[in-house]
């Protein structure tokens, strides 16, 4: 499949615009990335505080959530967490805080995945959220926890 499609993108003659998406780019071979097959690799991260804004309102309306309901901390969450936190918020007739409780982002569930991508893609990859190239800097780590042993296991 991949072998036809490169044959495809190298040899057609018409005007085509074509858009692909990758959950790991990593694991593409790297015949995709060579120049002139995409003009362009971007990187889109986790959606920005107006975006989430805006995916919390069209999740609301759609199930039926009043706009002025608290929502919950949404760190990390993608839009498919805030469409599950609202949808299960309106089966189990629970407010958005309580249906909350039962999403674990997939930025937490894997987090060394996506620290990876976001590594490999800063510098490399154009953002799809502002004009340049995407740049990853890592948070900064928080205290260490002190870890207090036993004087009397020595």
């Amino acid at each position: 499949m991949f072998g036809r499609f490169l044959s495809w993108l190298n040899d057609h003659t018409s005007d085509v615009f074509v858009v692909c998406t990758a959950n790991d780019i990593s694991k593409l071979p790297p015949e995709f990335s060579r120049s002139g097959r995409f003009d362009a690799l971007f990187f889109l991260d986790l959606p920005s505080r107006g975006e989430k804004d805006a995916i919390w309102t069209l999740y609301r309306n759609q199930f039926e959530i009043e706009q002025d309901q608290k929502r919950p901390t949404d760190d990390q969450w993608t839009g498919a967490k805030i469409r599950a936190c609202c949808r299960l918020a309106a089966l189990l007739e629970v407010s958005l805080v309580e249906a909350s409780r039962y999403i674990v982002p997939v930025a937490v569930t894997a987090a060394e995945s996506i620290e990876k991508l976001r590594t490999w893609a800063s510098g490399r990859c154009l953002s799809a959220n502002q004009a340049g190239l995407y740049q990853y800097s890592q948070p900064k780590s928080g205290s260490r926890r002190n870890v207090k042993r036993d004087s009397s296991l020595n």
